[in-house]
């Protein structure tokens, strides 16, 4: 794929976005179009790249933005609600922006499409996260257009709000750090940074209408996790392990005094569902080395120009 190409990138400015503008600028990409209506997080992009177009617009309602798509080469689509109280946002942010996108996609006749899906269309949990993200692949796959789509697990990185980043922040704050149950639950959390190079290998191979599950090659427990993040960020926090059941009623108090709060009810229960996935050898497929989890957390924590910008939502 020629590094001059045009690239549509709708949703951006989100955790995945900011980490693939870096990529794709490191790898040779220059001619990049970036679309997000989080107009906080779109400021945080442009700041950092005063060299691409960013347009900050709704893409789950006609606009302006859609003229940005003539001539592009190819889109990547990341736009997604993944949490919210609302069932509106789920429904407008996943499936009114993926029938408005991919409707243009095919009015302009753009040649390919890398959807970018979640690990929880495979999931036993039932919620508006889940049900949005499996209507989101349906509307890219039958669209007609050339595509791939690919399946992350749980990610982590730089610019982390929720996940990881969250949790960082909140063990700095506090002297206990409550913990769901004995932690012993499997996550296989996946760094943004192999995945944003997974995107780009996926970019210039092109797979005809695959679907790859892009899961973390390390099998963790919850309590690990946690313990990893305290000794990189040498905090002295204890960590307390406490009840399912209170630990969910506290998160739904919290939620009642917080119009958008970074953990909720039903993400504790997709967490404690304790799903595992399939881990293919995406390393192989895709070319890209998987990196360490212990190291990937040091990277995503001692940065000194990315590990202390947090996004907003």
């Amino acid at each position: 794929m020629d590094k001059s190409s045009k690239i549509i990138l709708p949703g951006a400015a989100g955790l995945v976005g900011q980490n693939l503008i870096i990529e794709l600028k490191k790898q040779g990409f220059s001619n990049l179009v970036v679309i997000d209506k989080f107009t906080e997080n779109v400021k945080i992009l442009e700041s950092l790249h005063p060299d691409i177009e960013v347009i900050n617009a709704d893409v789950s309602r006609p606009g302006e933005w859609q003229s940005s798509f003539k001539d592009a080469d190819m889109l990547i689509m990341l736009q997604a609600q993944i949490g919210s109280k609302e069932s509106s946002d789920f429904i407008r942010n996943n499936i009114d922006s993926a029938k408005q996108v991919m409707e243009y996609v095919k009015i302009f006749k753009i040649p390919y499409v890398v959807h970018i899906s979640s690990s929880v269309v495979e999931s036993v949990a039932n919620d508006d996260y889940t049900n949005t993200k499996k209507e989101q692949e349906k509307i890219v796959a039958e669209s007609g257009v050339k595509h791939c789509m690919l399946r992350p697990t749980l990610m982590f990185g730089w610019f982390d709000r929720k996940h990881l980043g969250w949790l960082s922040r909140f063990m700095q704050r506090i002297p206990v750090f409550p913990i769901p149950g004995f932690g012993k639950i499997i996550r296989q959390p996946l760094y943004v940074r192999d995945f944003c190079r997974i995107i780009v290998s996926a970019m210039q191979l092109q797979p005809d209408n695959k679907i790859y599950n892009i899961t973390g090659c390390e099998r963790i427990y919850y309590v690990d996790l946690i313990k990893t993040i305290r000794k990189s960020i040498k905090a002295k926090t204890l960590i307390l392990p406490i009840p399912y059941m209170v630990f969910w009623i506290l998160l739904k108090v919290y939620g009642l005094f917080s119009k958008n709060p970074p953990f909720t009810p039903e993400q504790l229960d997709a967490l404690m569902a304790a799903d595992e996935f399939e881990v293919i050898p995406w390393w192989d497929i895709f070319s890209v080395k998987a990196t360490r989890f212990e190291e990937a957390v040091e990277e995503t924590f001692h940065n000194a120009t990315y590990s202390n910008i947090v996004l907003k939502f």
